[in-house]
């Protein structure tokens, strides 16, 4: 007789079981990449353009008609460096609080680690923002970008961060969503907010002036906005752009906080973790 032994949902090892089937997690990232293209005749040029839109609508309003191009140089490149890691980040979490509601149909028949939808999902967005990034890199060379190791590797952190952070929400909130469909409306919410939220079309200089510094502390405990001025090292900061002659940095010990916006996305993926293992055994029957 065969000792397999039947393991009831949510009692295997979750992640772990997920990276055991990498080629199934593979699978599904080419299914969701391929059903996101199919039937379109623009296909991946999408992935460009609908930033490209935001940061046009954006750069008009704020750097044009509010001054924002005379407030802060090399502006575009300082707004497209922000505006991608925000689109990065909501695509992700919002595709992985849809997932499993998405997956229903293959959730109901088998059964493998369910962890692999918000994953998947996370990675689906990564592949469609490494584009983003290069294009990024090709303008900021034609602004004179010559970027060094630190600069290159604080942008691998701030994808790390944003990875880490937009899996554990996805986990989250997906597994909640399940249950309790509002759960999308608040999604839909903080995705909202996460652009005003951290220094994208300002700097954190405009924060720390106007609050109280216990509030500005509160500010950058925000992963999203260690993320972001990780990117500004990575994009910006090597143009040597200036204010009224001083140079311009990112926040205070961006490595220190580097560090905190790390441990805050993984504490942040392991009560994703433990809350998607608590309901995992009524996704079929709430499906």
């Amino acid at each position: 007789m065969s000792d397999t032994k039947l393991v009831s949902p949510g009692g295997q090892s979750g992640l772990i079981d997920v990276f055991k089937r990498r080629y199934l997690l593979s699978l599904i990232i080419k299914k969701e990449v391929g059903l996101r293209y199919r039937g379109s005749l623009f296909g991946w040029l999408w992935s460009y353009v609908k930033p490209l839109i935001q940061f046009l609508v954006f750069f008009f309003a704020l750097g044009v008609f509010m001054g924002m191009n005379r407030a802060i140089e090399f502006y575009p490149i300082y707004l497209l460096a922000g505006i991608t890691v925000t689109t990065f980040f909501n695509e992700a979490f919002m595709n992985g609080t849809r997932s499993l509601i998405d997956n229903a149909a293959l959730i109901k028949k088998i059964y493998f680690p369910r962890q692999m939808f918000p994953i998947a999902s996370t990675l689906v967005a990564l592949v469609n923002t490494i584009p983003q990034i290069i294009v990024v890199a090709i303008i900021a060379v034609f602004f004179g970008w010559t970027p060094s190791f630190a600069h290159i590797a604080a942008l691998f952190i701030g994808l790390i961060i944003i990875i880490l952070l937009a899996t554990g929400l996805g986990m989250l909130f997906g597994a909640i969503n399940v249950t309790f469909r509002d759960a999308q409306s608040f999604v839909e919410i903080i995705t909202m907010i996460s652009v005003w939220a951290s220094p994208v079309m300002y700097k954190w200089t405009m924060v720390s002036s106007e609050v109280p510094n216990w509030l500005f502390q509160i500010y950058l405990l925000n992963p999203i906005t260690v993320a972001v001025e990780l990117f500004h090292y990575g994009l910006w900061i090597p143009l040597g752009p200036t204010t009224n002659g001083v140079p311009d940095t990112t926040i205070p010990e961006l490595g220190m906080h580097a560090l905190i916006a790390f441990i805050v996305s993984l504490v942040i993926v392991i009560c994703g973790e433990l809350v998607f293992r608590r309901l995992e055994g009524r996704f079929a029957q709430d499906l």
